[in-house]
């Protein structure tokens, strides 16, 4: 079970807590962590790409030339593909890229997730997260004290007016509900720093399958 230390907005070890194993110990598994970040990164596209076949392009009712004498090669209307303006050969359509992944499939990452920031250090854990003003001066200088590198990632159980406009100018900083967290988000940041809440949330949601 391992241990982690708990620290205030200051940097200062206030207290400890031990994560559970089932949640935050959890092995590597490439098939996995790929099947849900792939799932979750198709369901990020729009799909709504859409363009004009030769028969959805207005105009063209006419034979350009005739048929024949003219020396060049014989067409039937200015709307085909190799004119200009003319319809695709192969149109797109909008379409839905989304597909499903096992419930447990898709937990399991999660948890594989939080156990890889845990054993590489990237994972650090508040006792109390309370952003009084809404300014960026005091998310930097939170980061500053934690030590936190990289992209950044906060969770937090309860919107936080103040902390979101604190650290929307950030590009480096994230600010995620703990119950609109993904695999995708976890991974792709460096340094996750949660609430005590969140970290006990996540070990009642996913103690058990």
């Amino acid at each position: 079970m391992a241990k982690v230390n708990v620290l205030n907005m200051q940097g200062e070890v206030v207290s400890s807590m031990k994560l559970k194993d089932e949640v935050f110990a959890q092995e590597w598994n490439d098939q996995v962590i790929y099947d849900v970040v792939k799932a979750q990164r198709a369901a990020m596209r729009q799909g709504s790409s859409q363009t004009k076949n030769r028969a959805a392009v207005s105009g063209g009712g006419k034979k350009p030339y005739r048929q024949k004498g003219t020396g060049h090669a014989r067409q039937g209307t200015i709307r085909a593909p190799q004119y200009r303006g003319g319809g695709h050969v192969f149109e797109l359509h909008p379409r839905d890229y989304t597909f499903s992944v096992n419930r447990k499939v898709r937990r399991q990452a999660f948890r594989i997730a939080l156990s890889e920031k845990v054993k590489n250090n990237k994972f650090i854990v508040l006792d109390a997260l309370n952003v009084e003003e809404a300014k960026t001066k005091n998310i930097i200088e939170l980061l500053n004290a934690l030590k936190a590198e990289g992209k950044v990632m906060i969770v937090v159980p309860n919107v936080d007016d103040n902390l979101e406009l604190s650290a929307r100018n950030l590009q480096n900083v994230a600010v995620c509900l703990e119950t609109h967290t993904s695999v995708y988000d976890v991974l792709d940041s460096t340094t996750v720093v949660l609430t005590k809440e969140a970290v006990k949330y996540y070990e009642e949601a996913f103690i058990n399958d």
